[in-house]
């Protein structure tokens, strides 16, 4: 329906309407879901003109009508893939920069008068924003159709690619923003853009031939196994072997290029086929997951053997849909392309798929747009885009589950965890629990060394533990109530052998942040949430397999040799794979360990198992630098309530936590300070994340309710500070999901080495008479003292041994803002830092990261001694402003975050309002923390109960203002150090088979 004004007649009929409707260029996915909302508006009656970049063919198999106009104009391009399975991050913000962004104002002119032209009555995007805002510009409504957003799936692509790009991703909300609501598609993203919203079920292409009808056109048998291939109309790129397929199976290909030859056992597909008959007359589908995918296997009862897309946040939403369903096994990617498809397909084919909703969402949504265009769904009383861009701010794009929190996930995905049962346990619950339940878990087991200490979360791990034969001994279909990740660690472990379990905290950084690479005092103190390991070695023969790791191992013709296989909890929302398994002689080049450059290569080459680097670098890791040989199998189970993204230190936990329980399995004695040198060697090397040394020291040297205090030259603990008992420390989450792998942390950290170079270059030169003396001091004229001074400079280990009035007095007026890379290695070689690069192409900005950790070592050791001065109001607002200086000073290195800003900016209303004042404060302070661009913000105050009833507020405010209710960090817990290693066997074995075990995952 137009929007009418005074010299347009122009209103909708009730026999026609003309509907523009815009497709991403993004895959095949859109175009096929599309077709089948377009059917229905046309055999209403309606005109659709389809805004598409995607072949006719797509449409016209489906829809041969009069009605039909197809434009063939791309105005987005969705991400950019360098194959079928991977996603250039980079590339597709440039892409789209160039596609949308710079042509922009063209764009939006020529689509306006285009939808004048044809009489639109309504525009429907799928999902292209420029198209919202274009229907807007010509005075006419929209609506999108869509299970995900762009600027969902760009947002992670910012954090790698940097915040310089974040205006993209602003742009896309504040388009989205301008439609009338939401026709939201089952398997949906969090879209906080979008105000109202209308759910429908699956959009499912209707079938045109019968199973059998499809099978005789094709002369294939009904008894013969059918597999059809099928990533997205995309050439797969690699090489198919008949081998690949199990004996008397047929494979259907679909996208295959006209010069691809196939063996006999596959089949190429003509291009316009229409994939619906042909994924109905299959036994199952191996590809990629996509809307079109998913609802196809999910109508059709289809099983589905998927392999993860890397850096494509829709996935994981669609994936939990699929599995929760009985319909997907997943395929790990080297399996797939070196052709072990074999226990894939025979596990896929005994799936009975469950889905049982409607499919019949085109209809539903041809039906809503009819009479959006007739008026009955116009809501008057709008907001306006702004402010509802405002009240979705960007924090929205990067929600992250914590299990028990309130995060707005979908409601199906909810509902299904509530039935399983199965949720791996948040603070807030497993403190909830009550004792005799938590008893249940270390009745279970007799603990041969060490102690629980008390700890809710190790009694909930080990009644996690104790459950897990439970499962798999039963042999009942729990299938569908079971989530993937527990059904693999139901056979990892044997029940007859010793099971060692370590547990390692986060860590909240109170003072110090990014200036240890620096050299600074670091204060941090361990949090109360925490990974816990579990870790079994076994002789080969009698290891456990899964079936697929079985399968590589018969390939190879090898006996019984030693496998590491790793569990991880928590995966069900992210885009990492539940397991991983190797042979541990794929660490070894001949007798001599592979190098760490080699196993960073080795880990990437599946960005959906890339994560198992922190876990299973451990062991090259110990293999390296202590000469450690591992002849026997490990299994090990990784379950972690430390929040990924979010800057306490995730993945220090799980380094830590592994490592611990790895030398515990095997006897080694390793002190907490050298293990944690040795977890950061797994970050740096084997990770490739420029992290400093204080993440790993909290999380292994840490004790409860006490800082631990650490000068990071390169990792000397000075002692544990007692936190007074009238202050409290609180993390509160902003929700823009942290990297210390992104883009802007490195950055920040190359300037700070170049700072110290070009220092350490200006002192040479004054000393050798090159430079006259900033303060206009001859050399001369100095005093003996004066000179030491200077050649100590001269050799700066590091830059928060510089004193900040001698930065300010010689060094600050001489650096420069930034520099090109390329401009600093031709005049100083080198930045001497062994864990970044320069990009000779980029700009560094130099005097904001030298001069922030030469000050901040400052503030970190007068916060330390203000701790222990005498208890007072003036005490807690010296403390906090001092927090309040290193969150500006992070702002300006670049690192800051809108997200984080608005909740410091809370704190200081908070702070500062007349109530506050006239109760004695009890908030003074907060700041920014870790590697900054997002993460958490550490708030100190005092320890009462209206602190966190302030806190309690905040948290409230800040989801009023973004829709996001942030994770609060609150309580302290012991180190890996401290908490040591349970030593635990089983006291009632099941019955174990008499020979080793193949598991199906």
């Amino acid at each position: 329906m137009r929007i009418e004004t005074e010299s347009d007649g122009v209103s909708a009929s009730r026999d026609h309407l003309v509907f523009a409707y815009y497709v991403t260029g993004h895959g095949f996915g859109h175009a096929t879901r599309v077709v089948e909302v377009v059917r229905h508006l046309i055999l209403a009656g309606h005109d659709v003109h389809v805004v598409s970049g995607a072949p006719e063919f797509v449409f016209t198999s489906a829809i041969q009508s009069p009605r039909l106009f197809i434009r063939k104009v791309l105005l987005d391009c969705g991400a950019v893939q360098a194959d079928a399975l991977t996603v250039d991050r980079l590339a597709s913000l440039e892409m789209y920069s160039e596609t949308a962004v710079v042509p922009r104002e063209s764009i939006l002119e020529t689509e306006v008068k285009w939808l004048h032209s044809i009489k639109a009555d309504l525009v429907v995007s799928d999902v292209v924003p420029v198209a919202c805002r274009a229907a807007a510009d010509a005075g006419i409504r929209s609506i999108c159709v869509t299970n995900f957003s762009w600027d969902f799936i760009y947002a992670e692509y910012v954090m790698a690619a940097g915040h310089h790009h974040r205006s993209i991703v602003w742009q896309i909300a504040e388009d989205y923003s301008h439609c009338e609501f939401l026709i939201r598609l089952p398997g949906y993203c969090p879209m906080p853009a979008f105000r109202d919203v209308i759910d429908v079920p699956l959009v499912v292409r209707r079938l045109h031939k019968s199973r059998k009808e499809v099978r005789k056109d094709l002369g294939i048998g009904d008894d013969v196994k059918l597999v059809i291939l099928n990533f997205g109309g995309q050439p797969a790129g690699w090489k198919l072997k008949e081998e690949f397929l199990p004996s008397g199976w047929l494979c259907l290909v679909c996208g295959a290029s006209n010069s691809q030859e196939l063996p006999q056992n596959f089949i190429k597909l003509p291009k316009d086929a229409y994939t619906p008959d042909l994924i109905a007359a299959s036994d199952c589908m191996l590809g990629k997951i996509g809307y079109g995918t998913v609802s196809e296997a999910l109508a059709f009862h289809l099983p589905f053997v998927f392999v993860r897309r890397d850096y494509f946040n829709e996935e994981p939403f669609l994936r939990n849909m699929l599995e929760f369903y009985q319909a997907g096994v997943e395929m790990i990617r080297r399996d797939l392309l070196t052709g072990h498809w074999k226990p894939y397909l025979e596990r896929a084919i005994s799936l009975r798929p469950c889905y049982e909703g409607g499919i019949n969402g085109g209809e539903m949504a041809a039906h809503i747009l009819q009479e959006t265009a007739f008026g009955n769904h116009y809501a008057s009383n709008k907001l306006s885009g702004s402010r509802r861009l405002r009240d979705a701010i960007i924090l929205g794009y990067q929600l992250q589950r914590a299990p028990g929190r309130d995060v707005l996930i979908p409601d199906w995905y909810a509902n299904a965890e509530t039935e399983l049962g199965l949720g791996s346990g948040s603070p807030s619950f497993q403190m909830s629990e009550t004792n005799s339940v938590m008893d249940h878990g270390i009745e279970e087991f007799e603990i041969l060394h060490g102690d629980t200490q008390g700890l809710p979360d190790t009694l909930s791990f080990l009644k996690s533990l104790a459950e897990l034969d439970a499962g798999y001994e039963s042999g009942q279909n729990t299938e569908k109530r079971q989530k993937r990740e527990r059904k693999a660690a139901a056979g990892l472990f044997s029940w007859e052998e010793e099971i060692f379990v370590t547990r390692a905290p986060g860590r909240l950084d109170v003072m110090g942040g990014i200036a240890d690479y620096s050299g600074s005092l670091v204060l941090q103190m361990p949090i109360r949430e925490a990974c816990h390991a579990a870790v079994q070695r076994n002789h080969p023969s009698k290891h456990r397999l899964w079936k697929h790791t079985q399968a590589r191992q018969q390939t190879k013709g090898q006996g019984s040799t030693p496998v590491l296989q790793i569990v991880s909890y928590g995966s069900e929302l992210s885009n990492r794979g539940p397991t991983f398994d190797m042979d541990l002689s794929d660490f070894m080049d001949g007798d001599k360990p592979i190098s760490y450059e080699q196993a960073k290569k080795y880990f990437a080459q599946d960005p959906s198992q890339k994560w198992a680097a922190y876990v299973a670098g451990a062991i090259l890791v110990l293999m390296t630098e202590l000469g450690v040989r591992f002849e026997d199998s490990i299994s090990i189970l990784v379950s972690s309530t430390v929040p990924e993204g979010k800057g306490v230190s995730s993945s220090a936990s799980v380094e830590v936590a592994s490592m611990s329980a790895i030398a515990a399995a095997h006897g080694l004695t390793i002190s907490p300070r050298d293990l944690a040198l040795l977890c950061q060697k797994v970050e740096n090397h084997i990770v490739g994340a420029p992290c400093g040394v204080m993440d790993q020291m909290t999380s292994a040297c840490g004790e409860a309710n006490k800082l631990l205090a650490m000068v990071c030259q390169p990792a000397e603990v000075i002692g544990l500070v007692e936190i007074p008992s009238h202050i409290r420390f609180w993390g509160i989450d902003s929700g823009i999901r942290h990297s210390v792998g992104g883009a802007d942390y490195g950055s920040v950290r190359i300037g700070a080495f170049m700072g110290r170079k070009m220092i350490k270059s200006i002192a040479s030169s004054i000393l050798s008479r090159e430079l006259p003396s900033p303060n206009g001091i001859n050399i001369d004229e100095l005093e003996a003292d004066g000179v030491e001074l200077l050649k100590s400079e001269a050799s700066l280990d590091y830059l928060c041994n510089l004193s900040p009035h001698r930065y300010e007095a010689l060094y600050a007026g001489m650096l420069p803002e930034a520099m090109l890379g390329e401009t600093f290695t031709e005049k100083y070689d080198d930045h001497n830092d062994s864990v970044t690069v320069i990009d000779p192409n980029r700009n560094y900005g130099v005097i904001a990261a030298a001069r922030h950790p030469i000050f901040e070592n400052f503030r970190v050791k007068n916060f330390k001694a203000l701790l222990t001065s005498a208890t007072s109001d003036e005490q807690l607002t010296a403390l906090g402003e001092l927090l309040y200086q290193c969150h500006y000073s992070y702002g300006a290195c670049g690192l800051g975050s809108h997200a984080t800003d608005r909740l410091v900016l809370l704190v200081q209303e908070m702070q500062h309002s007349n109530k506050s004042k006239s109760e004695d404060g009890t908030l003074y302070g907060a700041k920014i923390t870790g590697g900054g661009s997002g993460g958490t913000v550490c708030v100190i105050g005092r320890n009462c109960l209206k602190s966190s009833q302030q806190i309690l507020e905040i948290q409230q405010r800040y989801r009023d203002a973004t829709g996001y209710l942030p994770f609060v960090f609150e309580g302290s817990s012991p180190g890996a150090g401290k908490f040591g290693y349970l030593k635990l066997r089983r006291r009632t074995s099941p019955a174990l088979p008499s020979k080793i075990s193949t598991l199906q995952i």
